[in-house]
């Protein structure tokens, strides 16, 4: 009976892949018309994604690399903070938008049949606009103060990847939790807030004191900006904790995956 049960779910696992490869024109054309909707009628376009970043390393720069003096070593602390930014901005886009995609598209939703993780997983695309212009930036500055990048930027595409995890893991189930429960479409803001300053992003994470680092480290984010730093910029390897932090991605996208699986029989029905 357990063998007929395993073979069921991996069954179903291959089809719901095979399902969203299917559908891979429908999530082309949803990250397209994310991005023309995104900068349609807007005098500045693609700068707008310059701007955020720009005004938040601004604001870090004066309180934590001014006024608090953050000690960042040899990295000019505008490189140190724009490349933990790099990470978070992808993040913070990526969640908020995928977070509540189901909701925003429930007309779509009631009316045809299609693989609904379609919705959250096209958010992904459209965030990579403003990452790309964040690391065009970052590449500018960092040749402004003449800084090498570390032998280990070849493992950054591997963070990057975490990186999107992290974002689809949160953002699916919050995307299946608010489809249930409206609540949640309060919670994106409020993450998105806390975890700025709750990730090491504007500081190093050696200023939280030893005792409170397993803790720190429940946040996935704490790792993913952590490696970025170190294959960047390089010095001391990742510690126990980053792992730590790096494994509960994978716990997070993959329960997400199989929430949001549970919930989209009846989504159609309750959004």
């Amino acid at each position: 009976m357990s063998k007929i049960i395993i073979d069921a779910n991996k069954k179903s696992i291959s089809l719901g892949i095979k399902e969203l490869i299917a559908y891979r024109d429908l999530f082309y054309t949803l990250a397209w018309r994310d991005l023309r909707v995104r900068y349609a009628q807007t005098a500045l376009g693609l700068i707008w994604a310059l701007i955020q970043p720009l005004a938040t390393l601004l604001i870090f720069t004066l309180i934590f690399g001014r006024a608090i003096k953050v000690e960042t070593g040899d990295v000019p602390y505008p490189v140190y903070a724009l490349s933990g930014m790099l990470a978070w901005s992808y993040f913070a886009y990526v969640l908020g938008q995928s977070g509540q995609s189901v909701i925003g598209a429930q007309e779509m939703v009631k009316k045809v049949y299609f693989p609904r993780l379609v919705i959250p997983l096209s958010k992904a695309v459209t965030g990579l606009v403003d990452f790309l212009v964040a690391l065009v930036f970052l590449i500018i500055l960092m040749g402004y103060f003449r800084i090498v990048p570390s032998a280990g930027i070849v493992y950054l595409p591997l963070f990057f990847i975490m990186n999107v995890m992290a974002a689809l893991g949160a953002g699916i189930w919050l995307s299946a939790l608010t489809v249930r429960y409206r609540d949640f479409q309060h919670v994106v803001p409020f993450l998105v807030q806390v975890g700025l300053y709750a990730t090491p992003i504007a500081y190093p994470v050696n200023m939280i004191p030893e005792n409170y680092q397993w803790l720190y480290h429940l946040n996935p984010m704490a790792g993913v900006v952590e490696g970025y730093r170190w294959s960047i910029l390089g010095g001391e390897g990742l510690s126990v904790y980053s792992w730590l932090s790096l494994g509960i991605i994978f716990v997070l996208f993959f329960t997400g995956l199989v929430y949001f699986k549970s919930v989209e029989k009846i989504m159609a029905d309750v959004v």
